[in-house]
Protein backbone atom coordinates (compact mmCIF):
# COMPACT_ATOMS: atom_id res chain seq x y z
CA UNK A 1 0.00 0.00 0.00
CA UNK A 2 1.32 3.63 -0.77
CA UNK A 3 0.86 6.63 1.12
CA UNK A 4 -1.73 9.00 -0.72
CA UNK A 5 -0.04 12.84 -0.69
CA UNK A 6 -2.28 14.26 1.72
CA UNK A 7 -0.74 11.50 4.37
CA UNK A 8 3.20 12.63 3.56
CA UNK A 9 2.18 15.73 3.93
CA UNK A 10 0.33 15.31 7.31
CA UNK A 11 3.69 13.71 8.24
CA UNK A 12 5.75 16.46 7.75
CA UNK A 13 3.62 18.60 9.30
CA UNK A 14 3.84 16.84 12.08
CA UNK A 15 8.02 17.27 11.90
CA UNK A 16 7.43 21.01 11.11
CA UNK A 17 4.32 22.63 11.91
CA UNK A 18 3.03 25.42 9.96
CA UNK A 19 2.82 27.48 12.40
CA UNK A 20 6.09 27.35 13.36
CA UNK A 21 6.87 29.40 10.28
CA UNK A 22 7.57 33.10 10.12
CA UNK A 23 5.08 35.50 8.96
CA UNK A 24 4.39 35.63 5.35
CA UNK A 25 7.21 33.08 4.84
CA UNK A 26 6.00 30.73 1.26
CA UNK A 27 5.36 27.31 2.68
CA UNK A 28 2.88 24.72 1.92
CA UNK A 29 1.96 22.96 -1.31
CA UNK A 30 3.12 25.72 -4.57
CA UNK A 31 2.68 22.95 -7.41
CA UNK A 32 0.46 20.34 -8.58
CA UNK A 33 -1.87 17.73 -6.24
CA UNK A 34 -1.28 15.18 -3.55
CA UNK A 35 -5.17 13.82 -3.94
CA UNK A 36 -3.22 10.18 -4.79
CA UNK A 37 -1.34 7.80 -4.15
CA UNK A 38 2.32 8.66 -4.05
CA UNK A 39 4.54 5.95 -5.05
CA UNK A 40 8.35 8.39 -4.38
CA UNK A 41 9.27 10.94 -2.83
CA UNK A 42 12.51 12.97 -3.83
CA UNK A 43 13.86 15.27 -0.57
CA UNK A 44 15.65 18.17 -2.08
CA UNK A 45 17.14 21.61 -0.71
CA UNK A 46 16.25 23.74 -4.32
CA UNK A 47 13.83 22.79 -7.26
CA UNK A 48 16.14 23.45 -9.94
CA UNK A 49 15.54 21.97 -13.70
CA UNK A 50 17.97 19.34 -12.89
CA UNK A 51 16.22 18.32 -9.78
CA UNK A 52 12.76 17.90 -12.07
CA UNK A 53 14.53 15.85 -14.58
CA UNK A 54 15.99 13.51 -11.59
CA UNK A 55 12.71 13.39 -10.06
CA UNK A 56 11.23 12.03 -13.85
CA UNK A 57 14.10 9.73 -14.00
CA UNK A 58 13.27 8.56 -10.78
CA UNK A 59 9.82 8.52 -11.19
CA UNK A 60 9.04 10.95 -8.47
CA UNK A 61 5.53 11.88 -8.24
CA UNK A 62 6.28 14.76 -5.04
CA UNK A 63 9.09 16.91 -4.30
CA UNK A 64 9.53 18.31 -0.71
CA UNK A 65 11.88 20.96 -1.25
CA UNK A 66 13.52 23.44 2.02
CA UNK A 67 13.08 26.74 -0.60
CA UNK A 68 10.34 28.22 -2.20
CA UNK A 69 9.63 27.15 -6.50
CA UNK A 70 7.20 30.62 -6.18
CA UNK A 71 8.84 33.64 -3.91
CA UNK A 72 7.42 36.69 -5.25
CA UNK A 73 3.95 37.07 -6.34
CA UNK A 74 3.43 36.08 -9.77
CA UNK A 75 2.59 39.20 -12.62
CA UNK A 76 2.60 36.19 -15.14
CA UNK A 77 3.24 32.52 -15.78
CA UNK A 78 5.42 33.09 -19.23
CA UNK A 79 7.11 29.27 -20.19
CA UNK A 80 9.76 31.16 -21.84
CA UNK A 81 10.94 32.30 -18.72
CA UNK A 82 13.24 30.31 -16.22
CA UNK A 83 10.57 30.17 -13.52
CA UNK A 84 8.12 29.54 -15.95
CA UNK A 85 9.87 27.40 -17.86
CA UNK A 86 10.27 25.08 -14.50
CA UNK A 87 7.25 25.35 -13.25
CA UNK A 88 5.72 24.12 -16.68
CA UNK A 89 8.26 21.27 -16.65
CA UNK A 90 6.45 20.32 -12.97
CA UNK A 91 2.86 20.48 -14.29
CA UNK A 92 3.46 19.00 -17.79
CA UNK A 93 4.85 15.82 -15.76
CA UNK A 94 2.05 16.56 -12.70
CA UNK A 95 4.77 16.67 -10.40
CA UNK A 96 3.74 18.05 -7.31
CA UNK A 97 5.97 20.55 -5.07
CA UNK A 98 5.82 20.74 -1.11
CA UNK A 99 7.99 23.50 0.74
CA UNK A 100 9.25 22.97 3.95
CA UNK A 101 11.27 26.27 5.43
CA UNK A 102 11.74 28.48 8.14
CA UNK A 103 9.08 25.91 10.03
CA UNK A 104 11.42 22.64 9.11
CA UNK A 105 14.36 25.75 10.37
CA UNK A 106 11.87 26.41 13.59
CA UNK A 107 11.04 22.73 15.07
CA UNK A 108 12.59 20.54 17.26
CA UNK A 109 15.00 18.17 15.21
CA UNK A 110 14.51 20.05 12.20
CA UNK A 111 17.64 21.64 9.94
CA UNK A 112 19.05 24.04 12.59
CA UNK A 113 19.17 20.73 15.54
CA UNK A 114 20.73 18.89 12.62
CA UNK A 115 23.54 21.76 12.22
CA UNK A 116 23.81 21.38 15.89
CA UNK A 117 24.06 18.00 15.82
CA UNK A 118 26.53 17.75 13.40
CA UNK A 119 28.67 20.55 15.14
CA UNK A 120 28.44 18.18 18.07
CA UNK A 121 26.94 21.17 20.57
CA UNK A 122 25.90 20.73 24.20
CA UNK A 123 22.72 22.52 26.16
CA UNK A 124 21.48 24.04 23.17
CA UNK A 125 19.01 27.22 23.25
CA UNK A 126 16.76 28.31 20.78
CA UNK A 127 18.63 31.69 19.13
CA UNK A 128 15.65 33.43 17.93
CA UNK A 129 11.87 33.00 19.54
CA UNK A 130 9.20 32.46 16.26
CA UNK A 131 6.56 30.36 18.01
CA UNK A 132 6.03 29.40 21.69
CA UNK A 133 3.50 26.52 22.71
CA UNK A 134 0.32 27.39 24.47
CA UNK A 135 -0.43 25.12 27.24
CA UNK A 136 -3.97 23.97 28.35
CA UNK A 137 -5.08 22.03 31.52
CA UNK A 138 -6.52 18.84 30.18
CA UNK A 139 -9.37 17.89 33.12
CA UNK A 140 -10.78 14.59 32.40
CA UNK A 141 -13.36 12.25 34.48
CA UNK A 142 -12.36 7.76 34.05
CA UNK A 143 -13.37 5.19 36.50
CA UNK A 144 -11.14 3.82 38.61
CA UNK A 145 -10.63 0.30 36.13
CA UNK A 146 -9.35 2.45 33.28
CA UNK A 147 -7.50 5.18 34.99
CA UNK A 148 -3.74 3.82 34.59
CA UNK A 149 -4.60 3.11 30.87
CA UNK A 150 -5.95 6.78 30.41
CA UNK A 151 -3.37 8.72 31.91
CA UNK A 152 -0.27 6.43 30.02
CA UNK A 153 -2.05 7.09 26.51
CA UNK A 154 -2.09 10.81 27.21
CA UNK A 155 1.57 10.70 28.35
CA UNK A 156 2.77 8.33 25.20
CA UNK A 157 0.65 11.44 23.08
CA UNK A 158 2.49 13.78 24.60
CA UNK A 159 0.69 15.26 27.60
CA UNK A 160 2.38 15.50 31.04
CA UNK A 161 5.16 17.63 30.27
CA UNK A 162 6.58 20.83 32.22
CA UNK A 163 10.05 21.81 31.60
CA UNK A 164 12.40 19.35 32.34
CA UNK A 165 9.98 17.29 33.97
CA UNK A 166 7.47 14.71 32.20
CA UNK A 167 4.32 12.35 33.36
CA UNK A 168 3.05 15.21 35.37
CA UNK A 169 -0.78 14.63 36.80
CA UNK A 170 -3.09 15.34 39.87
CA UNK A 171 -5.62 12.40 40.55
CA UNK A 172 -8.78 13.27 43.31
CA UNK A 173 -10.62 10.09 43.68
CA UNK A 174 -14.41 11.09 43.65
CA UNK A 175 -18.30 10.07 42.66
CA UNK A 176 -19.35 10.54 39.05
CA UNK A 177 -23.44 10.33 38.61
CA UNK A 178 -25.31 9.83 35.60
CA UNK A 179 -28.87 8.34 33.98
CA UNK A 180 -28.03 6.92 30.49
CA UNK A 181 -31.14 7.94 28.36
CA UNK A 182 -32.47 5.82 24.68
CA UNK A 183 -29.46 5.76 22.58
CA UNK A 184 -26.53 5.25 24.96
CA UNK A 185 -24.00 2.59 25.36
CA UNK A 186 -23.16 2.66 29.11
CA UNK A 187 -20.05 0.98 30.34
CA UNK A 188 -21.54 1.24 33.91
CA UNK A 189 -25.21 1.61 34.73
CA UNK A 190 -28.12 0.84 32.53
CA UNK A 191 -30.49 2.70 30.80
CA UNK A 192 -33.24 4.86 32.55
CA UNK A 193 -31.31 3.96 36.15
CA UNK A 194 -29.13 6.89 37.92
CA UNK A 195 -25.94 5.70 38.40
CA UNK A 196 -23.09 6.33 41.17
CA UNK A 197 -19.46 5.05 40.08
CA UNK A 198 -16.20 6.08 41.81
CA UNK A 199 -14.04 7.99 39.74
CA UNK A 200 -11.00 9.45 39.56
CA UNK A 201 -10.74 13.11 38.19
CA UNK A 202 -7.51 13.21 36.24
CA UNK A 203 -5.54 16.35 35.30
CA UNK A 204 -2.49 17.35 33.21
CA UNK A 205 -1.09 19.24 30.60
CA UNK A 206 -0.99 19.24 27.56
CA UNK A 207 0.94 21.86 24.68
CA UNK A 208 -0.78 22.82 21.44
CA UNK A 209 1.52 21.07 19.25
CA UNK A 210 -0.36 17.83 20.84
CA UNK A 211 -3.79 18.82 21.80
CA UNK A 212 -5.39 16.83 18.99
CA UNK A 213 -3.23 13.75 19.24
CA UNK A 214 -3.57 13.83 23.25
CA UNK A 215 -7.59 14.57 23.41
CA UNK A 216 -7.80 11.63 20.33
CA UNK A 217 -5.26 9.34 22.46
CA UNK A 218 -7.46 9.98 25.56
CA UNK A 219 -10.83 9.09 23.82
CA UNK A 220 -9.70 5.91 22.75
CA UNK A 221 -8.61 4.58 25.76
CA UNK A 222 -11.37 6.00 27.90
CA UNK A 223 -14.33 3.38 28.32
CA UNK A 224 -17.31 5.61 28.06
CA UNK A 225 -19.13 6.40 24.85
CA UNK A 226 -19.30 10.12 26.22
CA UNK A 227 -16.22 11.24 27.69
CA UNK A 228 -16.83 14.37 29.91
CA UNK A 229 -13.56 16.60 29.87
CA UNK A 230 -12.30 20.03 30.16
CA UNK A 231 -9.68 21.95 28.28
CA UNK A 232 -8.59 25.57 29.72
CA UNK A 233 -5.96 27.95 28.12
CA UNK A 234 -2.91 28.39 30.49
CA UNK A 235 -0.68 31.48 31.69
CA UNK A 236 2.30 29.49 32.44
CA UNK A 237 4.65 29.52 29.49
CA UNK A 238 5.78 26.15 27.24
CA UNK A 239 8.65 25.00 24.77
CA UNK A 240 9.96 28.33 22.97
CA UNK A 241 10.45 26.94 19.47
CA UNK A 242 12.34 29.29 16.77
CA UNK A 243 15.55 29.81 14.77
CA UNK A 244 18.75 29.00 15.22
CA UNK A 245 20.62 27.28 18.16
CA UNK A 246 23.11 28.20 20.66
CA UNK A 247 25.29 25.29 22.55
CA UNK A 248 28.69 24.35 23.64
CA UNK A 249 31.61 22.59 22.63
CA UNK A 250 32.80 19.75 25.12
CA UNK A 251 36.38 21.32 24.69
CA UNK A 252 37.40 25.00 23.50
CA UNK A 253 38.94 25.56 19.96
CA UNK A 254 40.96 28.08 18.23
CA UNK A 255 38.57 29.52 15.55
CA UNK A 256 40.71 28.27 12.59
CA UNK A 257 40.44 24.80 14.20
CA UNK A 258 36.91 25.15 14.61
CA UNK A 259 36.21 26.23 11.41
CA UNK A 260 38.23 22.95 10.29
CA UNK A 261 35.43 20.98 12.24
CA UNK A 262 32.77 23.23 10.60
CA UNK A 263 34.24 22.57 6.78
CA UNK A 264 34.12 18.72 7.77
CA UNK A 265 30.38 19.01 9.51
CA UNK A 266 28.86 20.32 6.35
CA UNK A 267 30.61 18.87 3.80
CA UNK A 268 32.01 22.40 2.02
CA UNK A 269 34.72 23.04 0.36
CA UNK A 270 35.87 26.43 2.62
CA UNK A 271 34.88 28.80 4.42
CA UNK A 272 34.77 32.53 5.32
CA UNK A 273 36.38 33.45 8.57
CA UNK A 274 35.67 37.00 10.37
CA UNK A 275 38.37 37.16 13.40
CA UNK A 276 41.55 36.22 14.68
CA UNK A 277 42.20 32.73 13.97
CA UNK A 278 43.81 32.04 17.49
CA UNK A 279 40.74 32.78 19.42
CA UNK A 280 39.41 30.39 21.87
CA UNK A 281 36.31 29.44 21.03
CA UNK A 282 33.55 27.35 23.14
CA UNK A 283 30.15 28.47 22.77
CA UNK A 284 28.63 28.11 19.28
CA UNK A 285 25.57 30.26 17.47
CA UNK A 286 24.51 28.25 14.30
CA UNK A 287 21.90 29.19 11.76
CA UNK A 288 21.20 27.76 8.89
CA UNK A 289 20.53 29.69 5.33
CA UNK A 290 21.34 33.42 5.26
CA UNK A 291 21.80 34.95 8.89
CA UNK A 292 23.91 38.02 9.16
CA UNK A 293 21.09 39.70 10.60
CA UNK A 294 21.39 37.61 13.25
CA UNK A 295 24.36 38.59 14.61
CA UNK A 296 23.46 40.66 17.48
CA UNK A 297 21.27 37.58 18.79
CA UNK A 298 24.42 35.37 18.54
CA UNK A 299 26.16 38.34 20.74
CA UNK A 300 23.59 38.59 22.85
CA UNK A 301 23.52 35.19 23.46
CA UNK A 302 27.49 35.38 24.63
CA UNK A 303 28.08 33.55 22.01
CA UNK A 304 31.79 33.57 20.98
CA UNK A 305 31.19 33.06 17.10
CA UNK A 306 27.99 32.41 14.35
CA UNK A 307 28.06 30.10 11.73
CA UNK A 308 25.90 30.66 9.44
CA UNK A 309 26.13 31.76 5.77
CA UNK A 310 25.36 35.15 3.05
CA UNK A 311 27.90 37.08 5.08
CA UNK A 312 27.90 40.43 3.11
CA UNK A 313 30.80 42.80 3.53
CA UNK A 314 29.81 45.55 5.66
CA UNK A 315 27.97 43.03 8.11
CA UNK A 316 31.76 41.45 8.59
CA UNK A 317 32.95 44.64 9.03
CA UNK A 318 30.47 45.45 11.73
CA UNK A 319 31.40 41.90 13.30
CA UNK A 320 35.36 42.36 13.41
CA UNK A 321 34.93 46.07 14.64
CA UNK A 322 32.76 44.21 17.06
CA UNK A 323 34.70 41.57 18.40
CA UNK A 324 32.09 39.45 17.38
CA UNK A 325 33.91 35.92 15.07
CA UNK A 326 31.62 34.27 12.17
CA UNK A 327 32.15 31.43 10.04
CA UNK A 328 30.42 31.40 6.71
CA UNK A 329 29.72 28.09 5.22
CA UNK A 330 27.75 29.01 2.40
CA UNK A 331 23.55 29.28 2.43
CA UNK A 332 23.79 25.60 0.45
CA UNK A 333 25.38 24.37 4.26
CA UNK A 334 21.51 23.43 4.63
CA UNK A 335 21.56 20.67 2.31
CA UNK A 336 21.93 18.46 5.26
CA UNK A 337 18.26 18.32 5.32
CA UNK A 338 17.74 16.27 2.45
CA UNK A 339 19.33 12.73 4.16
CA UNK A 340 17.71 13.81 7.32
CA UNK A 341 14.62 14.23 6.10
CA UNK A 342 14.33 11.55 3.50
CA UNK A 343 15.54 9.07 6.21
CA UNK A 344 12.95 10.53 9.05
CA UNK A 345 10.01 10.15 6.24
CA UNK A 346 11.00 6.75 5.32
CA UNK A 347 10.50 5.69 8.93
CA UNK A 348 7.40 7.50 9.63
CA UNK A 349 5.65 6.20 6.29
CA UNK A 350 7.55 2.29 7.36
CA UNK A 351 5.39 2.44 10.80
CA UNK A 352 2.19 3.10 9.55
CA UNK A 353 2.77 0.07 6.55
CA UNK A 354 2.90 1.84 3.88
CA UNK A 355 5.40 0.96 0.80
CA UNK A 356 5.86 4.67 -0.72
CA UNK A 357 9.81 5.27 -1.23
CA UNK A 358 11.74 8.46 -0.09
CA UNK A 359 15.36 9.48 -1.49
CA UNK A 360 17.54 12.19 -1.01
CA UNK A 361 18.94 14.09 -4.43
CA UNK A 362 21.68 13.54 -5.54
CA UNK A 363 21.59 16.66 -7.34
CA UNK A 364 24.11 19.17 -6.29
CA UNK A 365 22.56 22.57 -6.60
CA UNK A 366 25.17 24.76 -4.80
CA UNK A 367 25.34 27.69 -7.97
CA UNK A 368 28.87 28.39 -6.67
CA UNK A 369 32.26 26.88 -8.00
CA UNK A 370 35.81 27.69 -6.74
CA UNK A 371 38.85 28.43 -8.93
Amino acid sequence: MFARGENIIQLMERLAPKHYAVPDDKIGLQVGSVAREIRKVLVTLDVTQAVVEEAKSLGAELIIAHHAVIFRPLAHLRTDTPSGALTANLIKNDIAVYISHTNLDSADGGINDWMADALELNGRDVLEEVHTDQLYKLVVFVPESHHEAVKTALFNAGAGWTGNYSHCSFNIEGTGTFLPREGSDPFIGKQGSLTETKEIRLETIVPLSVRKKAIAAMLKAHPYDEVTYDLYAMDLKGRSFGLGRVGKLSEPETLDEFADRVKKAFDVPFVRIVGDGAKKIRKVAVLGGSGAKYMRHATFAGADVLVTGDIDFHTAQDALAAGMTIVDPGHHAEKIMKPNVAEWLTEQLARQGYKTEVVASAVDTEPFRLR
